[in-house]
């Protein structure tokens, strides 16, 4: 991610919820934070694609809600809803 960050200056990335460990949706284990963190220090914002409603902890829907939220991790449906969103935020500029 950082080298692509910085050799392409490429700010954006879908990724399909099935390349992604089910641990990464036990918030528990905190590895969900940990990763999406390094997204944000690279400023890089990244959309989660797929079906996210076969889970049942309210953490992890408030979570999600929480991310939709803001402006650098989605969770979304389709990977045209990514897009879209993806599409629609500012530029982050490095200093």
């Amino acid at each position: 991610m950082a080298t692509v960050r910085y050799e392409t200056d490429c700010d954006r990335i879908v990724i399909e919820k099935s390349l992604i460990s089910e641990s990464f949706f036990d918030l528990k284990t905190r590895l969900a934070g940990e990763i999406l963190q390094k997204f944000i220090n690279y400023q890089v914002k990244a959309a989660i694609v797929g079906d996210f409603s076969m889970y049942s902890s309210q953490s992890l829907k408030d979570f999600i809600y929480e991310c939709n939220k803001g402006n650098d991790i989605f969770f979304l449906s389709t990977e045209q809803q990514a897009l879209e969103k993806l599409s629609n935020i500012k530029p982050d500029r490095l200093r």
